[in-house]
């Protein structure tokens, strides 16, 4: 198959001068090119550079966007795991232990010894797929790290400061006080 430039002089649309002209000079070119006297044009070659450089970008943070919600479904996976596991089953007595879920009140019933650790934050509760689990406190502190939505209820046990003038200093306040 001819060249474009063959197939334009035919058609007339050129002339022999101007076609010797322009083939001796890209032959010079080429020519300092390779013997590296003139460096070759690299504008196309640069700015597809550029744009595989900015598209490599774009697919590490899709890439990392995608692996942290792999992550994200994994820690909630362990959480519930360690919910279904860990559950303490045997605390069932006559003592009724308030809480609130989905802005419900709620009433659990408890033995005396689950009924101290409850309030003391020995114990607490969580919740999953809406049904609520009695928990020891270091798995509840774990699950509270991934998400705090699975936490109900987990009191802190903090000493209370007493000041030096109260004159009710000499009488404590049972923090179980049931009426």
């Amino acid at each position: 198959m001819a060249s474009l430039q063959d197939q334009l002089l035919k058609a007339g649309l050129g002339d022999e001068k101007k076609a010797k002209k322009i083939r001796k000079e890209k032959n010079k070119t080429n020519k300092a090119v390779r013997k590296n006297q003139q460096s070759a044009d690299t504008t196309l070659q640069d700015e597809i550079k550029i744009k595989k450089n900015a598209q490599a970008e774009l697919d590490a943070a899709r890439n990392k966007a995608i692996q942290e919600q792999i992550e994200l479904k994994s820690e909630h996976g362990k959480v519930k795991q360690m919910i279904q596991q860990l559950h303490i089953t045997d605390f069932i007595g006559e003592l009724s232990f308030n809480y609130v879920l989905d802005n419900k009140v709620k009433t659990l019933s408890v033995d005396q010894p689950s009924y101290n650790a409850l309030t003391r934050g020995q114990i607490g509760l969580c919740v999953l797929e809406g049904k609520s689990y009695v928990m020891p406190g270091i798995a509840i502190e774990k699950i509270r790290a991934v998400d705090e939505a699975y936490v109900l209820v987990l009191n802190e046990n903090t000493a209370t400061e007493v000041d030096e003038d109260d004159p009710y200093a000499d009488f404590e306040i049972p923090d179980d006080l049931m009426w």
